[in-house]
């Protein structure tokens, strides 16, 4: 790809999640992953935006969440075309005047202008874009000197809820299902300057000999160089196409859009030990994946790990990576809808990556994170 104009992300900031129910929302990320709950928008964003809404952080993950009050928010039509997900990335840029400038000039379709926040806290700018992201929108903020997080979202004056305990990170990276993904690498590439990272295409073991159904994917990594977020993008691939995991997510989903976020972790054996404990579930992995794991190091280059097989096996974690101790660990929650027995929490789930010298993305594992989705889709005899 030709050089182009830097945007000025600094970061992926944060992920705004809309939701039927905040306070099951609350239960989730303070009770269950130990994040701890920093702000609550105040009186008057809630009734400008009909929307109440809570700020949840671990380390540098922050997950901002709405629930509708009354009709006509952002939340509330998001959630008449959708279930529970996330319908805005927020991006934090070193100055957003300039970032919408280049996007617009590269065909960006901007939902409103740069809004500049002048209050007792500082200066606070921001602005949106449409995306082929589904219906979810990306915002960029730009503060300058600015102590807080969003504009009507009141500190607590101490955190609640949780401390971190499982070491989370950041946001590792973001991965979204299309039913046909060129136009958004395109938009990605052309629009928002991003290139080209990792790429990968598979079925599943049921396609193999004469088996009549199974899952295949196209994905392909975008990354913005300089601020270093990463986008995985999947779509379908023949045979079996309406099948595909990628397309009973497009039809739970009720059309594109975001599927997982991985957050990143220091030492993911207690982290998921301890999360097991507090009751959360995980995609499951079958025993054989585990047998075939020696084999599998040796195929890649890694042939050895500083973990023990044997507690990988009990704790379900995943494996893969490239080259001499170049590896990476990872395991997926159940989706939204799984995890609390209700469609209508959505299709959406997270994913917690360990990296150790690796900045792939676990091909060997997407299968078998596809093959576990399959396996959970036959229980409830969708395939």
């Amino acid at each position: 790809m030709t050089s182009r104009e830097p945007v000025g992300i600094r970061r992926l900031e944060a992920i705004h999640y809309y939701v039927h129910d905040l306070d099951r929302s609350r239960r989730f990320y303070t009770g269950a992953l130990d994040f701890a709950e920093t702000a609550v928008s105040d009186d008057a964003l809630a009734a400008r935006g009909k929307q109440k809404s809570v700020i949840f952080e671990a380390g540098a993950v922050r997950v901002l969440v709405s629930q509708p009050v009354g009709e006509g928010g952002r939340a509330w039509r998001w959630l008449q075309k959708h279930p529970d997900g996330v319908g805005t990335l927020i991006f934090e840029v070193e100055d957003a005047a300039h970032t919408l400038r280049v996007l617009e000039s590269r065909g960006a379709t901007p939902i409103s202008d740069v809004i500049e926040t002048k209050d007792d806290l500082g200066t606070f700018k921001t602005f949106s874009i449409t995306t082929p992201f589904g219906g979810s929108t990306f915002r960029f903020v730009q503060r300058d000197r600015y102590d807080g997080t969003y504009p009507g979202m009141k500190k607590h004056a101490t955190p609640q809820g949780g401390k971190n305990a499982f070491g989370f990170l950041g946001i590792d990276h973001i991965t979204s299902n299309f039913e046909t993904m060129s136009p958004a690498l395109l938009w990605m590439e052309h629009v928002m300057g991003f290139e080209r990272f990792w790429d990968i295409q598979f079925h599943t073991n049921d396609v193999a000999g004469e088996r009549e159904s199974g899952s295949g994917l196209k994905s392909t990594v975008m990354w913005d160089r300089k601020s270093g977020a990463k986008f995985a993008n999947n779509e379908p691939k023949r045979p079996f196409f309406r099948a595909s995991q990628i397309n009973l997510f497009h039809e739970d989903q009720k059309g594109d859009g975001i599927q997982h976020a991985a957050l990143g972790v220091k030492d993911i054996i207690p982290a998921v030990r301890g999360l097991r404990e507090r009751g959360v579930r995980f995609m499951p992995t079958p025993g054989t994946y585990y047998d075939m794991l020696p084999q599998r190091l040796e195929e890649t280059g890694v042939k050895e790990i500083d973990e023990k097989s044997d507690i990988l096996r009990e704790l379900e974690i995943l494996v893969d990576g490239e080259g001499l101790k170049k590896y990476l660990l990872q395991i997926f929650l159940q989706d939204s809808a799984g995890l609390y027995g209700e469609r209508e929490a959505g299709p959406f789930f997270y994913e917690i990556i360990q990296r150790k010298g690796s900045q792939g993305f676990g091909g060997g594992n997407f299968r078998a994170l596809f093959e576990s989705i399959e396996r959970q889709h036959k229980m409830e005899g969708r395939i």
